[in-house]
Formats: C-alpha cells, sequence, structure tokens
C-alpha cells in the first residue's frame, strides 16, 4: 500500500509536539485546554482519558488544525500546525459514510476530493478494506452493513488518505462491548502494519490501557493534562490481559489519577 506513509521515526523526532498549548471559546469565559505540554513518539500509540468536557476533542481538533489555538504551540513532524494537513486524518463516533456510495466508493472519497481517481487508487482502497476485514464487501451500501462494519470502512477511509497521525475521537464509542473489543483489537493490528501514530480519545479507562502505548490523562475543564502513564505491556496484547492483575494495577493507578472526577 504504497500510498500510506511510514511514520517519520529515523530522525527519532517527536510526531507531535505541544507547548503551553491552550485553546478558549466566547473572548476566554470557557477555558477548554490549558497549558498542554506533551511530545509524542513515532508509532506511539496514546490515548486520552479525563471526564466530559475535559478538552480531549479540543485537543485532537488543534493537532488536526480545524480550529486555531489560543495560546501556545502545536507542531506535527516538526512544522507548527496553522491549518489542516494531509498528514493528519480524523476519525469520529459516527462513520458519516454517504448512503449512495458503496463500500469502496466511500473509501475513495479523500482522494477523489483531492485528484482523479487512478487505477492504482482502487487497487488501494480495496486492500484497505481488507485488511479492515471486508474484502467481501466492497460494493455493499451503508444500509447493508452493521454499525461495526460501518466504522471499519470508516477507518479504511481514513488510511485512504494517506494521513500517518490518526485522531480518533470516540470512534466505537457507539458500538456493542462485544463489537467494540474486536475492533479494539483490530485497530491495535492495522496501525502496527502501517506503521502510522494513533491518539485515541476514549472514556473507557480499560479500553486507554488495552490500546495504548501512553495513555494522558485529563483534569475536568479547564482541561490540562495531570500526567501521563506509561503502559507496561508488549504488544500484541490479547483479551485475556485485561484479567491480569498487572492491568488491574495500572486501571486503579489511572482511576486514581481521575479521582472523583470519573
Amino acid at each position: 500500500m504504497s500510498s500510506i506513509p511510514m511514520t517519520r521515526s529515523a530522525t527519532g523526532e517527536a510526531v507531535v509536539r505541544a507547548q503551553d498549548l491552550s485553546k478558549s471559546f466566547g473572548d476566554g469565559a470557557v477555558v477548554a485546554l490549558d497549558r498542554a505540554r506533551f511530545e509524542v513518539r513515532p508509532g506511539s500509540f496514546v490515548a486520552l482519558v479525563g471526564p466530559s468536557g475535559c478538552g480531549k476533542s479540543t485537543l485532537l481538533r488543534l493537532i488536526a488544525g480545524l480550529i486555531d489555538k489560543t495560546a501556545g504551540s502545536i507542531e506535527v513532524h516538526g512544522r507548527e500546525v496553522t491549518a489542516p494537513r494531509t498528514d493528519v486524518g480524523m476519525m469520529f463516533q459516527k462513520a458519516t459514510l454517504l448512503d449512495w456510495r458503496t463500500a469502496i466508493e466511500n473509501v475513495l472519497l479523500p482522494t477523489e476530493l483531492r485528484r482523479t481517481v487512478t487505477k492504482e487508487d482502487r487497487r488501494n482502497a480495496a486492500e484497505l478494506l481488507r485488511l479492515v476485514g471486508l474484502k467481501d464487501f466492497l460494493f455493499a451500501f451503508p444500509s447493508q452493513l452493521s454499525g461495526g462494519m460501518q466504522q471499519r470502512v470508516a477507518l479504511a477511509r481514513l488510511l485512504q488518505t494517506g494521513a500517518d497521525v490518526l485522531l480518533l475521537d470516540e470512534p466505537f464509542g457507539a458500538l456493542d462491548e462485544f463489537t467494540r473489543e474486536r475492533l479494539n483489537v483490530e485497530l491495535m493490528r492495522i496501525v502496527g502494519e502501517v506503521k502510522a501514530t494513533p491518539l485515541f480519545v476514549t472514556h473507557n479507562i480499560a479500553e486507554a490501557i488495552f490500546l495504548a502505548d501512553q495513555v494522558f490523562v485529563m483534569t475536568p475543564r479547564p482541561g490540562r493534562i495531570a500526567q501521563i502513564v506509561d503502559v507496561p505491556f508488549e504488544r500484541p496484547r490479547p483479551l485475556s490481559l485485561q484479567t491480569s492483575p498487572e492491568f488491574n494495577r495500572v486501571v486503579a493507578e489511572v482511576r486514581d489519577i481521575l479521582g472523583d472526577d470519573h
């Protein structure tokens, strides 16, 4: 899949870096994010947890260049974020597929919006649908797909953009627990194969620890990063990991940091 770039790990530089990053709304009346400082390593999986309204989604939108910062700096691959970029892609809780387009046509949409679609683009889109487990559903319409399958199409569409920084805003939050667990395992496998760097927002502490190499624990508004917790588990991670004493110890650590706010 040549159109998907590899994460730029050769330099050893941070993929995403924030220094005193702040965002306010309403002429400063609402401080959504306050002086966030962090670095994201190449290929690292980062999860963000915290109470509702603590600035998790705001932080993703700042990284994506969808909104302007109020103060501080935010860089991706060493360049200041001032507008939406092709090396950053975002996925939301709803798949937002176009009902009148097939799965492969939905995956090809980002390419189609930029330029003429080639045969290589179509081959790549088909390969991405295979990668997410939908090789038999290339020509299915969204109405013919379950919620989990629609999110798989949305993930393939995100990868089709060629972005290597993937911002995932509770992408499986609306799904049942069984489907969500299966997609978490698939997500870990896929981002490993394409060498991407994901930042994943969730309210579920266990999900964050199961997926991530680091968990950014955020405070209530004004949102601050209270602590960054390093997750000690090697990959691949089986679902049975979640029943282990060590896993539950890390869950308890994150819960203690959140305190009564979660």
